[in-house]
Order: structure tokens, then sequence, then C-alpha cells
């Protein structure tokens, strides 16, 4: 009797296992993709604590760099390094004491952003080093008196 051998390929196939830590491998990478661009994302956004907001979680700002928004109040006074006003909200207000040169159309009344800290959770005073004033076309043509710079000039 003569056998004739089988010469045909056999399909390959792959492990259980293989497959499973292909797809547990490709899952954690998609995890770590996305954990990467949230914190990327969360990060890069820049919001601001509003006057009200950095009053109520003083305890928790800490002695952190943030952004605090307000309106001046009066008076602003220019000292030989910077100047010392008080930022109101709509509940309460916070002295602050800016180093630096504020911008020119810095004045009473208008709403600002300012950049800086408090040096303890009990602190009264917020220490900036940045004062923001936004404003546009529109804003200076509806409120032509708020933004004249200090030398008397609109922008």
């Amino acid at each position: 009797m003569t056998e004739t051998l089988d010469l045909a390929p056999l399909e390959a196939r792959a492990p259980r296992r293989s497959r499973a830590r292909s797809a547990l491998v490709l899952v954690v990478i998609i995890a770590a993709i996305l954990a990467l661009l949230s914190q990327g994302l969360l990060h890069s956004l820049n919001y601001f604590e509003t006057v009200d907001q950095a009053l109520a979680s003083r305890a928790s700002l800490g002695t952190r760099e943030i952004r605090l928004e307000g309106v001046v109040g009066n008076p602003v006074v220019e000292t030989a390094r910077g100047a010392d006003f008080v930022l109101s909200g709509s509940r309460g207000s916070i002295a602050v004491s800016e180093v630096g040169s504020p911008p020119q159309l810095f004045q009473v009344n208008i709403p600002v952003v300012v950049v800086g800290h408090f040096d303890s959770a009990r602190a009264s005073v917020f220490h900036a080093t940045q004062i923001m004033v936004k404003h546009s076309a529109t804003y200076i043509a509806q409120h032509p008196n708020r933004v004249r710079a200090r030398n008397g000039s609109v922008r």
C-alpha cells in the first residue's frame, strides 16, 4: 500500500490568549491616549475666578496662582511698584496690590482680570503681577467715557 502525503498548507490559527492580549494592549493604549488628551485640554483652558467665587473658596485656593475677575473700585492708588485698588464682585470685594505697570486703559469702574495669588488662605490682599483689560470696538462705541486712558486719549 502506498500512502499519499497531504502537502496542502494548514491554516494557522492564532491562539486565543494572543488575541486577548492584543485586545487588552489596544484598550490600554487607547485609554492612555484619551487620558493624555483630556489632561492636556483641561490644563490648556485658562479660566478665572470671580471675586465672589474667590471669597467663597479662599481656603481651597491657598497660595496658588489664579486669575481673578472683578470691577475696579475707587480709588486706584498708583505706587512706586504698581497700583493698589479694590476689585468688586456682586457680593464682596478684594484688595489688590499689583506689581508692574498697569495697562493704559486701566481705570475705575471697568472689568479686569488680574493674575496673582493670596499670601495665605486667610490673607486679605491679593498680590497681582498682571492686569488684563478687555475691550472691543463695540464696547468703545457704547462706553466712550469708560475707555479713556489716563493720559486722556481714547482707544
